[in-house]
């Protein structure tokens, strides 16, 4: 413990050279701070910024993204997966504006009582926004450290992260403690690397690293293998008919729910008999390029076909126009290449 408080100083230089120039960077607003650290959990900052400045534009402070209706709060977030953490924003949102004025709370018990902000999520936006000096832990902050320490415990358990919180929370700045939070991430995206191996001689704090020492950066950080994903097998249908496309509705529960979809069905119903339950009882169906999709603890392994609808009933499913779907409807990643491929097969007929 006594050692970590010598790369404070350090690693705070080092920062203010080397930070990236990054959008939310350029701002206190504990609003636009929080959408990024939001948008930023499991997505690489390459591919987030163009998604925060769409999201901004649209949707510019709390009270818009309160009162913003749910297809455009999805289409917003259209292929940054995990849409349970957009409708946790509104959620939250609608807390600030009733419970606090429409004014981000700055409290650090406050922001973890809001939907969807957890320890991670409010000591960043407490730490970056408020100057409140609480630690912002992730999964950079727990490579950094562990390889400081050389300590194997793993990383995977709350108990770990926890203990890591309070450890850091000792070597908080008064000042600006948002810029050590800040530095340990920005240290773990360029420098301490979760993949490959670390550029140790481009770290400011690897006279205080005890794995550089032992030579041992690639033992730590020490975390649990994952259970192995479960599979499962579906019919995707592309389906035709006149100028419009078919979309239906995922249940309220579950994976992807509430989310629109193409219509699908398990691969052990044979195609015919699935459109039938469908309200599609005519039409040519030709085989499309299979697709795989992985999600944290599932994967999906589609066949794929190509449905020009002859004859249907008003059933479940929503019928518009190519146009309608890409400007006014969310559609999962998981559907994407099923769609880009089926839209080629329209334009070419």
């Amino acid at each position: 413990m006594e050692e970590l408080k010598y790369i404070t100083e350090p690693l705070l230089k080092w920062f203010q050279i080397n930070k990236r120039d990054l959008p939310w960077r350029r701002t206190k607003d504990p609003y636009r701070i929080w959408v990024s650290e939001i948008m930023l959990q499991q997505t690489r900052v390459e591919a987030v910024k163009p998604y925060y400045a769409r999201f901004l534009e649209t949707l510019p402070t709390v009270k818009d993204l309160a009162e913003a209706d749910e297809e455009t709060l999805l289409k917003l977030w259209e292929g940054l997966g995990y849409y349970s953490r957009v409708r946790n924003m509104q959620k939250a949102a609608i807390q600030i504006m009733e419970e606090h004025g429409g004014e981000f709370p700055a409290d650090h018990a406050k922001l973890l009582k809001l939907k969807g902000i957890g320890p991670y999520t409010a000591g960043a936006v407490g730490s970056i926004a408020f100057d409140l000096p609480v630690p912002a832990v992730d999964g950079n902050v727990l490579r950094v450290m562990s390889r400081i320490t050389a300590d194997a415990s793993d990383i995977s358990i709350q108990k770990t992260k926890k203990e890591w919180e309070n450890r850091i929370y000792e070597i908080m700045p008064a000042e600006n403690p948002g810029d050590l939070n800040q530095a340990l991430m920005e240290l773990g995206a360029t420098v301490c690397l979760p993949n490959g191996i670390p550029k140790c001689e481009s770290c400011p704090v690897r006279k205080y690293c005890e794995a550089y020492r032992r030579n041992s950066t690639m033992l730590y950080p020490v975390k649990a293998e994952k259970k192995a994903r479960s599979q499962e097998f579906l019919n995707v249908f592309f389906c035709i008919y006149e100028n419009q496309i078919a979309i239906g509705k995922r249940p309220s529960k579950g994976l992807l729910s509430g989310l629109w979809e193409l219509p699908n069905c398990n691969r052990d119903i044979a195609p015919p008999a699935a459109l039938q339950e469908m309200g599609i009882l005519q039409g040519e169906i030709e085989p499309m390029k299979g697709q795989k999709h992985i999600f944290t603890h599932v994967e999906w392994h589609m066949d794929c076909y190509f449905v020009k609808v002859s004859e249907k009933t008003e059933a479940e499913l929503l019928w518009i126009t190519k146009e309608d779907a890409e400007q006014n409807y969310a559609l999962p990643t998981a559907f994407k290449k099923i769609w880009q491929e089926g839209v080629k097969k329209i334009d070419s007929m």
